[in-house]
């Protein structure tokens, strides 16, 4: 059976991309955690799989494949899984998919930096970072772009992908520290949330004990 590595619930939003992508193939995975913050994780990333992955997580081994970074595992699931669980059919609609997933993965640093994933905490009033502002303002763009192109109720159409997987958690971000957003990103970042998915990682992150100060303001 394939095993996906994982990291703190509460804190990595790369881990709940890949699990969020395991979840939504339907395969058999098991998931298994390693605590990037203990101690012993600098011994611990340079044994496999975490070596092959440059030290990271999530990182997906099925067979003799390591596959790290979520955009590969979701690509690599997508595979596995028949290729209709992710992406849409519709020739724009995947143009669009694609190209946020891509801008996702590669982009809004600021808005990383100054606004770190934490699932549990709500921050009323937060006065955001001038730096994460523009970011914010291209993470609604392309939510209202795609809502308003493709028809709703996700990102690209009718059924929530990958696209909608790689976007949770700067929904969750945008939530913890109390972003206004207009109307239909609003909305969209609450069906995000309680997307059953999404709300099933949100109560395993609250199942978490140990807290990392960096992260808790």
């Amino acid at each position: 059976m394939p095993t996906l590595w994982i990291t703190s619930r509460r804190y990595s939003s790369w881990s709940m991309r890949g699990w969020l992508a395991a979840r939504a193939s339907g395969l058999p995975i098991e998931v298994a955690f390693v605590d990037i913050y203990a101690d012993d994780w600098p011994e611990r990333r340079a044994a496999e799989p975490f070596a092959r992955a440059g030290g990271k997580v999530p990182v997906l081994v099925d067979g003799e494949a390591v596959i790290w970074n979520a955009l590969g595992i979701v690509e690599w699931l997508d595979r596995a899984s028949g290729g209709t669980r992710f992406w849409p059919r519709d020739g724009l609609a995947r143009a669009f998919a694609w190209s946020a997933v891509a801008e996702m993965q590669a982009s809004f640093m600021a808005l990383r930096r100054h606004c770190p994933m934490n699932m549990m905490r709500r921050y009323p009033g937060w006065q955001i970072n001038p730096e994460a502002l523009p970011d914010i303002e291209r993470v609604t763009a392309l939510w209202e772009t795609g809502l308003a192109r493709f028809g709703g109720p996700w990102l690209a159409g009718a059924d929530w992908g990958a696209v909608d997987l790689m976007y949770a958690p700067v929904a969750s971000r945008l939530t913890t520290y109390d972003v206004a957003l207009p109307p239909a990103a609003e909305a969209y970042r609450g069906r995000s949330l309680d997307h059953p998915l999404v709300a099933e990682w949100a109560a395993e992150a609250a199942r978490e004990t140990t807290l990392n100060p960096a992260y808790e303001f």
